[in-house]
């Protein structure tokens, strides 16, 4: 008997801003919110480790297209500094390396911030996704190796004290990509003498997102199954780690309302609000999405532009360059 094919999911697209929370991992999520929408595609745009919460922008469908420029964008950071304790993960997972009874004041705090801020060298947690020789450095970290991750630069717009106490410091941090918080307390602590690791770590934005587009699991769930009490469909849920989401979705005896949960998204063109906004018409949206490039007319229209959005009645057609007048297609988008 010839074996029934998969079913792949629907082609739905946008994106899902997930205020992630503590003990989900960003893979884990991914699988989740692939799961929720029956979803032929998904991905996320940073990592947000386990222990941490907040904002996990996760792409679906053509908004994986888009992940690149989320991933580039500016992102703040809530976080609390716990004195007194370096850990190996530099967070509350690992085991203590360094303790000091000496704990700082707010002025010995506050007289670091200049330091942090601008653009630093930053070596990276010895729990990282570093690749070292092709190897990531948590996987060499957890088989006892000490790895030689070499510092690298990262830019630090801001990093403000929000609250202090006796024994931890709360802070928050606007960073650009690559940056990792938790280095931040571990050389903080070093600095001060007292040493420090990571208690608490929230994302609270990533550019262009806010938190005004937070959703959370239960809303998610509330919405695609049109329950208030969804205690039951969360237990189905959980099985999806290790089970065909397929199978598992078909599993769920629960009404469906797809309308609610794809209300959720934000709009894939929200990505690319950095770049400029080309509009055009239906003739030229065609041409385009059969790899042509088509001349840019408008008294506003740029001449030149490495990258640019074109957009036929406010939806997304194309990402591409604009050279002497004539856009330039390079990464296409289904109508």
């Amino acid at each position: 008997m010839a074996r029934r094919g998969k079913k792949k999911g629907r082609p739905i697209s946008g994106w899902l801003i997930l205020d992630k929370p503590v003990g989900m991992g960003s893979t884990e999520a991914v699988s989740k919110i692939k799961w929720l929408f029956q979803a032929e595609k998904a991905g996320h745009a940073g990592t947000l480790d386990p222990l941490a919460s907040g904002m996990l922008p996760i792409a679906l469908g053509e908004a994986t297209k888009t992940v690149p420029y989320v991933q580039d964008g500016a992102k703040i950071y809530r976080f609390t500094v716990a004195w007194g304790q370096e850990r190996s993960t530099d967070d509350l997972e690992g085991p203590v390396t360094k303790e000091s009874d000496q704990r700082p004041s707010e002025a010995e705090v506050k007289v670091l911030l200049p330091k942090y801020t601008g653009v630093i060298m930053q070596t990276p947690p010895q729990f990282s996704a570093i690749k070292i020789a092709g190897e990531r450095a948590y996987d060499l970290a957890r088989d006892g190796a000490t790895v030689d991750i070499p510092p690298r630069e990262v830019e630090i717009g801001r990093l403000d004290v929000v609250e202090h106490g006796a024994d931890h410091t709360v802070f928050e941090v606007e960073c650009g990509k690559g940056t990792y918080v938790r280095s931040l307390a571990r050389d903080m602590g070093r600095d001060i003498g007292c040493f420090g690791h990571i208690s608490e770590l929230r994302r609270v934005e990533v550019d262009p997102f806010t938190p005004e587009d937070f959703v959370t699991i239960a809303e998610l769930e509330a919405a695609r199954f049109g329950v208030q009490d969804n205690s039951d469909v969360t237990g189905a849920a959980n099985t999806t780690e290790a089970a065909d989401t397929t199978e598992v979705a078909e599993a769920v005896e629960a009404p469906i309302d797809f309308d609610a949960i794809d209300a959720l998204l934000v709009d894939t063109s929200a990505a690319l609000d950095c770049l400029p906004q080309i509009a055009i018409s239906d003739d030229a949206a065609t041409k385009i999405r059969l790899g042509n490039p088509v001349i840019i007319r408008g008294r506003d229209a740029p001449v030149e532009a490495e990258e640019a959005c074109a957009t036929a009645r406010g939806k997304l057609v194309a990402i591409g360059a604009i050279e002497q007048g004539m856009f330039k297609p390079k990464r296409v988008f289904a109508g």
